[in-house]
């Protein structure tokens, strides 16, 4: 005992990440994370989805998983609707597994699939929550290189013989092919289909993430790598891009015998997620789902367009390389390799900036100390141009670049 009260820290478990600081509000520049634009949360028909929801159907929420354990079944009718359009995915509803967020989808294909010890192959640059979850179980985590279309075949075929070698099988490939999380590329459909034939020939199952891929600018995109082979793709989603994060909601389509066990992992992970999410988000967007992803994928177009003026004004010659993302919500940036955006980080915080370090969002963190990612969808144009224009002064202040006369060169050539 102390003199506060009971002593826990000395019971805590081995290898916890660091104590959480006390929660100080959201920064004036909000360049970090999934948020998404405020002004296209459409609230009001929300409201009306959930009041006409909840006559409807209210007394079933007596009841956990009252559709049965895979979620609620408007809502796994109406990803299965959804994905025979662009992903062109023939599935049934029960194929279909509701999620709390596409985050736990990850989590119960690593429940499924993995041991400490085990190899898995992920894109050079990835989602950095899948890199976190990876390291926490203990796997050996190979990074494959990435080009402006996205995963290199050849080069995932020498990383592949190369494993193969040394008697190594990877328990899976992750990839995120349409909206690539952080360069925003498309994979091509000739590559999908190399990628199959490549990880079929040595059996290697792949683990398909779509959380982008309803957001393309032109509202189209090849056929997902689940509908190319179903037998040996898992395929994940999310509601939390098109609609709100904070409902935290995503889907998993897979077939009989892995989505058994899906199931079975995810009974002793939970109670179910929460069906009032899963019934409003049903109800709304099996009316308005174009209309409404059609409109914020618009939106964030003009946002992006904005971040990327902004860049090239207050950067200059400074970024290096700069992915155009094809849909999405992040920009993906590379400075000068003498630039180590980690030591960045403080000083922007202290100056209202947060942004994600390019190391959190790669396989190999010491070669991406030079790279970051900006988030376009939460602030306003207007902030987004004082936002860009404040980071580029911290990064001035503690690295001396970019180079103000560059930047003036750039500007007047726009």
């Amino acid at each position: 005992m102390t003199a506060a009260g009971f002593a826990y820290r000395h019971l805590f478990a081995r290898d916890l990440p660091p104590p959480a600081p006390p929660w100080r509000g959201f920064p004036k520049y909000n360049f970090i994370g999934g948020h998404n634009d405020p002004l296209r949360i459409p609230s009001t028909a929300m409201a009306e989805a959930a009041s006409a929801v909840l006559q409807r159907d209210g007394t079933r929420l007596a009841l956990y998983n009252f559709d049965g354990p895979q979620g609620y079944r408007p809502l796994r009718e109406f990803v299965v609707a959804k994905a025979a359009q662009r992903p062109a995915i023939t599935c049934s509803v029960d194929d279909v597994l509701i999620t709390s967020g596409s985050g736990q989808g990850i989590d119960l294909v690593n429940q499924l699939l993995l041991e400490p010890g085990d190899t898995v192959i992920l894109e050079e640059f990835t989602y950095g929550g899948a890199l976190t979850k990876l390291r926490r179980l203990g796997v050996n985590i190979i990074g494959a290189p990435l080009d402006e279309d996205g995963l290199d075949i050849d080069a995932l075929a020498r990383v592949l013989e190369d494993l193969g070698s040394k008697g190594v099988t990877p328990k899976y490939i992750y990839t995120i092919p349409t909206i690539q999380n952080p360069t925003g590329s498309i994979l091509p459909l000739e590559r999908r289909q190399r990628l199959l034939a490549l990880t079929r020939q040595h059996r290697v199952p792949v683990f398909e993430d779509e959380c982008y891929a309803d957001l393309t600018w032109d509202g189209s995109g090849p056929p997902s790598l689940y509908s190319l082979d179903p037998q040996q793709v898992i395929h994940i989603g999310s509601f939390s891009k098109t609609l709100a994060p904070s409902l935290r909601l995503g889907y998993m389509v897979a077939g009989p015998d892995v989505m058994s066990q899906l199931v079975a992992c995810k009974r002793e992970m939970d109670s179910g997620t929460g069906a009032l999410d899963q019934m409003v988000v049903a109800e709304y967007f099996s009316q308005s789902f174009g209309e409404h992803v059609g409109g914020l994928s618009e939106t964030l177009h003009e946002k992006l367009d904005t971040m990327v003026d902004a860049v090239e004004r207050e950067f200059g010659t400074a970024v290096e390389k700069m992915w155009y993302p094809k849909g999405g919500i992040f920009l993906w940036l590379k400075l000068p390799d003498r630039v180590d955006v980690t030591k960045l980080v403080v000083p922007a915080a202290s100056a209202g900036i947060a942004f994600n370090p390019g190391p959190e969002w790669s396989c190999n963190p010491a070669v991406t100390k030079s790279h970051l990612r900006l988030c376009f969808a939460l602030p306003s144009k207007d902030v987004i141009r004082e936002g860009v224009a404040a980071f580029a002064r911290v990064c001035f202040e503690e690295t001396g670049l970019p180079e103000r006369s560059a930047n003036i060169r750039r500007s007047a050539q726009n």
